[in-house]
């Protein structure tokens, strides 16, 4: 129960296969309350991923928010304070993707993912930051998902890694400044991951890329969410950990 007394916050938890729902779970068996956020997701899943997590014995809730609109950060915390109690970890899994290129890439998209991917998670972090620091709370984890933005290109999708990029710039300078809070800001990048989105097709060209033999899976985020969250993650901060079982871009 390495976990236990902590109250975590998850955005992006929208379906049974996703890195969020593996994250909630992984964290709900170490003894985490759990908040979770969606958006759009079928209120019978919704309601069901919740009673699913209470039977690990934690308290859990689940509310559906457009983390575009500014001023759901402070909405959002509010709610998770008032179900669950004041957050401890921030998981900031929750991202906007579109395809495009340098032939489709316009403001709009632009906009698009700059207000789920980069704002969003800006002001998710610093408002949990203020919170911590007023409860006097004297410990906080703060984890991000990235994309492998940095590790090689990623065809057609400009807005994405240009949005994901910040997020990887954005975890080193949060962590320094908030460390003295006693607050530890890390990102994982988890490769690419079987959550469902890939076709068949993508599945059997990118297979023979992971040189440990495997997919990705959820499972295996959420198990380095966990450490990172737990104790023994404690002296680990401004880092973007990529956990991709040896994947080799080509």
């Amino acid at each position: 129960m390495r976990l236990k007394g902590s109250n975590a916050v998850i955005t992006g938890v929208s379906h049974k296969k996703g890195i969020g729902a593996a994250i909630a779970r992984a964290f709900a068996a170490e003894g985490a309350n759990i908040f979770f956020t969606h958006w759009q997701a079928e209120p019978d899943w919704a309601l069901g991923f919740q009673k699913e997590i209470e039977e690990y014995g934690v308290r859990c809730a689940g509310m559906s928010f457009d983390l575009a609109d500014p001023a759901v950060p402070v909405q959002l915390l509010d709610a998770a304070a008032e179900q669950i109690g004041e957050p401890t970890i921030l998981v900031n899994n929750a991202a906007y993707s579109t395809r495009d290129g340098y032939e489709l890439l316009d403001a709009d998209m632009l906009d698009a993912h700059y207000a789920v991917n980069v704002r969003a998670t800006c002001l998710l972090s610093v408002v949990f930051a203020r919170r911590l620091s007023q409860a006097d709370l004297k410990k906080g984890r703060i984890i991000n998902l990235t994309s492998g933005q940095g590790q090689g290109p990623m065809i057609g999708e400009l807005a994405y890694v240009a949005s994901k990029g910040a997020i990887s710039a954005f975890t080193l300078s949060l962590s320094a400044e908030v460390a003295p809070l006693g607050i530890t800001v890390n990102a994982i990048n988890p490769g690419p991951t079987d959550t469902g989105w890939m076709s068949p097709e993508l599945e059997e060209r990118l297979f023979p890329q992971f040189l440990l033999g495997r997919m990705g899976q959820p499972e295996d985020a959420a198990r380095l969410a966990v450490f990172l969250a737990s104790e023994e993650g404690g002296w680990i901060t401004g880092q973007v950990i990529n956990s991709e079982g040896g994947f080799l871009r080509r």
